[in-house]
């Protein structure tokens, strides 16, 4: 890996405040309803956090398409602001797609406020090359479900305060 320039840099901007995008990233039953591609699914008794400096983050993603493809998702977390930054070393391994080895990526999300309560992510990804493409289609349809996720629960929140 390159350590100077990363493989993968892109901005979002969620319709939600960053605490909640922040917890999205760090609750294990919010991560359960958005991570992964389109279809794929994270078994919540195979997912386990310890989010601070030193701790760690380790999940299994199930491919609905194909259910033995069992992926290990395990992070050491280098750094951890609360709300604001997620710094680490992923170590994918298991099952994975055909022609994909295990592998490691480092990555830095950060979590910026926006006008009228949105959140901007920062996100910087350093991984083996051949894995930039499909890591950003993988980026782009968790999206989807986290918008999906944010907007759910900002509704159950307002429908609890009427």
């Amino acid at each position: 890996m390159d350590a100077e320039s990363p493989q993968l840099a892109f901005s979002r901007v969620f319709d939600a405040p960053r605490a909640l995008v922040f917890r999205a990233f760090t609750d294990p039953d919010h991560l359960a309803t958005w991570w992964g591609p389109s279809g794929n699914s994270l078994p919540r008794d195979e997912i386990e956090f310890d989010v601070r400096p030193g701790g760690f983050q380790r999940w299994t993603e199930v491919a609905a398409a194909e259910p033995d493809l069992r992926v290990h998702v395990y992070i050491d977390l280098t750094d951890v602001a609360d709300g604001a930054l997620l710094e680490g070393v992923m170590h994918v391994s298991g099952q994975l797609q055909e022609g994909l080895e295990p592998f490691e990526t480092r990555f830095r999300i950060e979590f910026h406020d926006e006008p009228d309560g949105r959140t901007r992510l920062e996100i910087r990804q350093w991984l083996p090359a051949h894995l930039a493409g499909p890591s950003n289609q993988g980026w782009l349809e968790a999206f989807e479900k986290l918008d999906a996720s944010l907007l759910h629960v900002q509704a159950i929140a307002h429908d609890v305060e009427v």
